[in-house]
């Protein structure tokens, strides 16, 4: 999704999407491919006091867009990367992108602390 509106677990696996992206114009931006340009903005953002039932609902039809697009992952590492604080994006909520980033951000630490104990190991 493009822009919010100016308002207010488990993650799905991301589909191969590598060959979908060589077929298009590498100079386009990525969100010129994306599906949801064609759909209801409504979709992918919540409108304000949403009943949790209405709101889930929603958020599986967005993921259902996203599931067909060819730029779904280019979409998620925009969302990941910015961060985009509302919404469906790349498949995924915002509360699923706040996993992810948490995931990241612990595999990063335990990269670097490995790395420190293989350079004091080399060294000593």
């Amino acid at each position: 999704m493009l822009q919010p509106p100016h308002s207010s677990l488990q993650v799905a696996a991301v589909p191969d999407r590598r060959s979908a992206a060589r077929d298009r114009d590498q100079d386009a931006p990525w969100h010129t491919e994306a599906v949801c340009r064609r759909d209801e903005a409504g979709l992918f953002f919540a409108p304000s006091k949403e009943p949790t039932a209405a709101r889930l609902s929603r958020e599986e039809a967005a993921k259902r867009v996203c599931a067909r697009c060819p730029v779904m992952v280019e979409c998620r590492e925009h969302a990941l990367l910015q961060p985009e604080p509302y919404g469906v994006w790349g498949g995924l909520t915002a509360a699923e992108r706040r996993v992810v980033l948490a995931r990241r951000r612990r595999r990063d630490m335990e990269l670097k602390k490995t790395a420190r104990q293989d350079r004091i190991a080399a060294a000593g």
